[in-house]
């Protein structure tokens, strides 16, 4: 693979993790902006090899994506928490899953999915307004 490829899969990784990670940041949740990046470039550096070490076998390159997706999958388990019966950190654990989908997807080269991808995901968390509003209303 080319030096300036895997350096561009690796700044688009950390810039479009570093914006889903800076809206968490802000919100003050258990995983920021540095657990959203390292997970995505992990991501994107586990398939980047999968795919430039295993081209000739395309299994192992869906072996290897699947154990990113399950091994991911853990982190973010650990972020859900139950307390008095109020569960919390659920939104942490999918926005760890999902930031490692970006992370796959660059590693793959698919920059616009990834970039579609991010926007949805930022639209996705701004729905809490939303949320905290219903559930304020009676209908």
């Amino acid at each position: 693979m080319l030096e300036v490829d895997f350096l561009l899969k690796l700044l688009v990784a950390l810039v479009l993790s570093g914006f889903i990670g800076l809206e968490r940041e802000l919100k003050e949740r258990p995983a920021g902006l540095r657990t959203h990046i390292l997970v995505c470039l992990g991501a994107a550096v586990f398939t980047i090899l999968a795919v430039d070490f295993f081209s000739l076998y395309p299994d192992s390159i869906a072996r290897i994506i699947a154990g990113i997706i399950t091994g991911i999958g853990f982190l973010g388990a650990g972020t859900i928490m139950n307390a008095e019966h109020n569960i919390r950190g659920l939104t942490t654990a999918a926005g760890i899953w999902v930031v490692a989908g970006v992370g796959i997807a660059v590693g793959l080269g698919y920059y616009y999915m990834s970039l579609v991808l991010t926007v949805i995901v930022l639209l996705v968390l701004k729905l809490h307004s939303v949320e905290r509003t219903l559930h304020t209303k009676k209908f």
